[in-house]
């Protein structure tokens, strides 16, 4: 359903059900997906991909231009998993040439305010806090919480069943399991609640502990810290999902208590 009051290109492809709600704008090269809502004031724009079941909020701007200097015009998209939620005056800046496109999973929730640069990654059932603020080339992984005005600068990697405290500027990546604060942003603990909230077994985030004692807890530069952790603790999807993440950190993992 349409309202008579909103703008919708001819040329959009818009799926059964889709409400498009008063004064919203659409424009030619979007595509939604059945059962989506755009709010009024919504604007879609160029390049816009959004799934099924989605909820678009007053004042959201989907798909705008990269603000970036070497954007030149390139054909690139922004896409929205099904189930997500965007609320007011969010805005998700397609990508560029380096990636092609900005992404944004499924079952996440973006709170009013929050901000996705270009080229950045969001996975699946992860919450962005209001003000909540991505530079471009940030990848978030799955179930990752990002509190209230967090800032993360470009290329930052930000690891799965995260939780980042509100106001934290985030330099470093973010292993997973971990929370995250103060500043300059630092290892707090692991995400003992979260983590149980989901499933997990008092065993596994007892073994998720051990792994971080060794990394941030027993004076272990670390190479080394990974070196023992290899040796001496039981292979498991959580301990490779640590070591693959911290040797795969290009600007290095945010550091420990002190």
């Amino acid at each position: 359903m349409y309202h008579p009051l909103s703008y919708v290109h001819p040329e959009a492809k818009i799926a059964e059900n889709v409400v498009i709600e008063p004064f919203a704008t659409v424009h030619k090269n979007v595509e939604i997906g059945e059962g989506t809502w755009i709010g009024p004031n919504a604007v879609i724009m160029d390049g816009a991909r959004i799934g099924k079941n989605c909820k678009i909020f007053p004042g959201a701007v989907i798909s705008g231009v990269p603000q970036d200097l070497k954007f030149v015009g390139e054909e690139t998209t922004a896409v929205i998993g099904d189930n997500t939620i965007i609320r007011e005056c969010v805005t998700i800046n397609r990508g560029t040439q380096a990636n092609w496109e900005t992404r944004v999973g499924d079952n996440c929730l973006i709170m009013a305010y929050a901000h996705l640069g270009h080229d950045s990654i969001v996975g699946n059932n992860c919450i962005l806090a209001n003000n909540a603020s991505l530079s471009g080339h940030v990848i978030v992984d799955d179930w990752a919480i990002l509190n209230g005005f967090v800032a993360v600068q470009q290329f930052i990697r930000i690891g799965s069943h995260t939780y980042v405290a509100g106001g934290a500027l985030v330099r470093k990546d973010i292993p997973p399991f971990t929370k995250a604060g103060r500043e300059p942003i630092s290892y707090v603990g692991i995400n003992s609640v979260g983590l149980q909230r989901r499933g997990f077994t008092n065993e596994q985030v007892e073994h998720i502990q051990n792994i971080y004692r060794y990394i941030y807890l027993r004076n272990l530069n670390v190479t080394s810290a990974l070196e023992l952790i290899e040796k001496e603790i039981q292979q498991t999807a959580e301990r490779d999902e640590v070591l693959s993440f911290i040797r795969n950190s290009q600007i290095g993992i945010m550091r420990g208590l002190e």
